[in-house]
């Protein structure tokens, strides 16, 4: 193809470097090496003219900034799963079709889930700690102690593509697992899941609460004050889809009050300017929005993106295309 002929594709961050190469293969590309972080005024002039835009989660792509964009941006492809940050009925609008990446992160989500399961119940958090700091003294019989995982009740909030995973994993300790959603999905998919219609009637069989759903309108601040209470005491609750599920004023004082026993966390409102009071929690296993964070997984959330730019400009549809 003439390199005339290529569209601009204009990329919001610096993405994985077998990326990259592969963007300016196939298209005009106004890239970012420094890695800037565009606002407002900056992400209009640095989008000016492209024919679409590689975007990432940090572009906050509400209805004004697509509302500025220039007439000839037709394709907003976001390089994540979660396109919270995107106005998806403005862009509609505007003509502009939106793309996500599912499905090439649900791994490496849920391999992190457990991973907060298994260090909020376990003490990761407290116990890295006691080693660095030079805590840690005679073995006691009486503590520090954590939360047995083996045989316990696992509730699922969300049970697509990375709930049903996580519950996968979770079979492999003998966990019961429950799940709710918006509607029960096949037996067959279940595999002996529990479904529960119920939401405050399926916390209570939460010993140990996943959030894998959306930020959804509906779903944020769902996990509130009056939820955690109807979990069972002692229970450990661990978030890895968005921080704005969860009234962060709720959880921290359940954690401090001893009504859950931990949490797990990857995901937070505000990141990375999270809730202060998260930073003194014994019983807070924090990580810093990892959960789609290993090389292979990062490259193919850039190819498949890219999937969906050259079906779109092959004159196709994209296979991820987010509808209002």
């Amino acid at each position: 193809m003439p390199e005339l002929a290529r569209p601009l594709l204009a990329v919001t961050r610096l993405l994985p470097a077998a990326v990259e190469r592969r963007i300016q293969e196939s298209y005009n590309a106004r890239l970012n090496p420094d890695d800037t972080i565009f606002e407002g005024d900056a992400l209009i002039a640095h989008t000016d003219g492209a024919d679409g835009i590689l975007a990432s989660p940090t572009d906050k792509l509400n209805a004004d900034i697509i509302a500025k964009l220039s007439a000839s941006v037709r394709i907003i492809a976001t390089f994540s799963v979660g396109y919270d940050h995107i106005d998806v009925k403005a862009a509609a609008a505007r003509g502009i079709t939106v793309t996500n990446t599912p499905e090439v992160l649900t791994n490496a989500t849920a391999d992190l889930t457990m991973l907060l399961l298994l260090g909020a119940a376990r003490g990761a958090s407290w116990g890295d700690r006691m080693v660095r700091e030079k805590q840690w003294e005679i073995w006691c019989p009486t503590g520090p102690l954590g939360v047995e995982v083996n045989g316990k009740r696992l509730g699922i909030l969300g049970f697509g593509r990375i709930g049903s995973t996580v519950a996968k994993r979770a079979r492999g300790f003998d966990m019961e697992i429950h799940y709710h959603d918006r509607a029960r999905i096949s037996p067959d998919f279940e595999a002996g899941a529990i479904f529960h219609p119920d939401l405050t009637e399926f916390l209570g069989h939460c010993d140990f609460l996943t959030i894998n759903c959306a930020s959804t309108p509906e779903t944020q601040g769902l996990i509130n004050a009056e939820r955690i209470a109807a979990m069972p005491d002692g229970a450990v609750l661990v978030n890895s889809a968005r921080g704005d599920i969860v009234d962060d004023d709720a959880l921290i004082a359940a954690l401090q009050s001893g009504k859950l026993a931990a949490a797990g966390l990857d995901v937070f409102r505000g990141e990375p300017d999270i809730d202060p009071r998260y930073r003194s929690l014994e019983n807070a296993f924090l990580l810093p929005h990892l959960g789609s964070a290993t090389k292979e997984t990062r490259d193919a959330m850039g190819f498949r993106a890219l999937d969906n730019l050259d079906a779109f400009f092959a004159g196709g549809t994209p296979g991820d295309a987010v509808t209002p």
